[in-house]
């Protein structure tokens, strides 16, 4: 009489239990969440032997760019050499499922801290997977977003901060930069995205402007704003002053991108809550053996296996 008692519990656990048993633990490759309508994906690499219990590095793209670019990819796998396993997020830049880099054809509709929100997705994301222990990087702009984030948002699961070339943030050199790129003036430009969003008319398509690294393209008014307005925030070393978690900046001395990095950063740099690396030679991407040994310096940062 006992048996057909525990089969019919059986059942009825089963039907509980999403697709008839406990949830499958996050397997390595492609893995995907829904954030505000859209699917966000990103890619998980584990270390040999190790799992989401030993915790792994979150790991931001730059400007427009995607996890799978050539540096990404290069650190996740000298990272996994190292013993250390990670997930590399692509920001969705306000498309679903989005992959590759961004398309220009596409109206940018995108806010600067739409990252910080997704980066926050993930963090939950992880923690309902049993991880305890997140260290979170960025390159480039994701640098800044990164910071930004952990400086202002936290989360219980962050230990460390790592910053590889981030992006540095002068309004006047923005804006110099803009006019030898396009040719033109970036004020006037701003100043009509401003005025729309905060009139309420921020989804007011601005078309042939140039945005980013996309030339004659189409982008609302308030993620033109967003991403060019004047914030302090947007400065990386002004915002790794205001982490509360040990915090390691990654330099090329020969970035191209933000150059004189070092001198920024040595001055806030204490040997106890924020800490630099320099490696000689190495650009803003750190490409062939400057990764080999950007990547010894971040496992030596956060203690993973060499």
């Amino acid at each position: 009489m006992r048996r057909p008692l525990f089969l019919f519990f059986f059942l009825i656990l089963s039907f509980a239990l999403p697709f008839g048993g406990l949830p499958s633990p996050a397997r390595a490759g492609e893995v995907n969440i829904s954030h505000n309508g859209l699917t966000l994906n990103a890619n998980l690499e584990f270390a040999k032997g190790k799992s989401m219990a030993d915790g792994l590095v979150l790991i931001t793209h730059g400007t427009l760019a995607h996890n799978k670019m050539e540096f990404i990819a290069a650190l996740q796998g000298l990272l996994k050499e190292r013993g250390q396993s990670s997930l590399a997020i692509n920001l969705s830049l306000g498309l679903d499922n989005r992959h590759g880099m961004y398309p220009c054809k596409e109206t940018h509709t995108h806010k600067y801290t739409d990252a910080l929100d997704e980066i926050g997705a993930w963090l939950q994301w992880l923690q309902g997977q049993g991880v305890k222990n997140v260290i979170l990087a960025g390159h480039s702009r994701g640098g800044n977003q990164t910071a930004w984030f952990a400086a202002e948002r936290d989360h219980p699961l962050i230990s460390k901060v790592v910053l590889i070339a981030p992006g540095v943030w002068s309004k006047d050199k923005f804006a110099k930069s803009y006019a030898k790129t396009y040719n033109k003036m970036l004020g006037p430009v701003l100043e009509t995205a401003q005025r729309l969003a905060e009139t309420g008319k921020g989804s007011t398509e601005m078309k042939n402007v140039d945005f980013l690294y996309c030339s004659d393209t189409t982008v609302t008014a308030s993620s033109f704003f967003s991403n060019y307005r004047d914030d302090e925030r947007r400065d990386t070393v002004t915002v790794a002053t205001r982490i509360k978690k040990p915090v390691l900046f990654g330099i090329g001395s020969d970035d191209s991108v933000n150059p004189g990095l070092k001198e920024l950063v040595a001055p806030i740099a204490d040997g106890k809550s924020i800490h630099y690396v320099e490696i000689e030679g190495a650009g803003h991407f750190f490409r062939d053996l400057y990764g080999e040994d950007l990547a010894d310096a971040v496992a030596e940062f956060i203690g993973a296996e060499q």
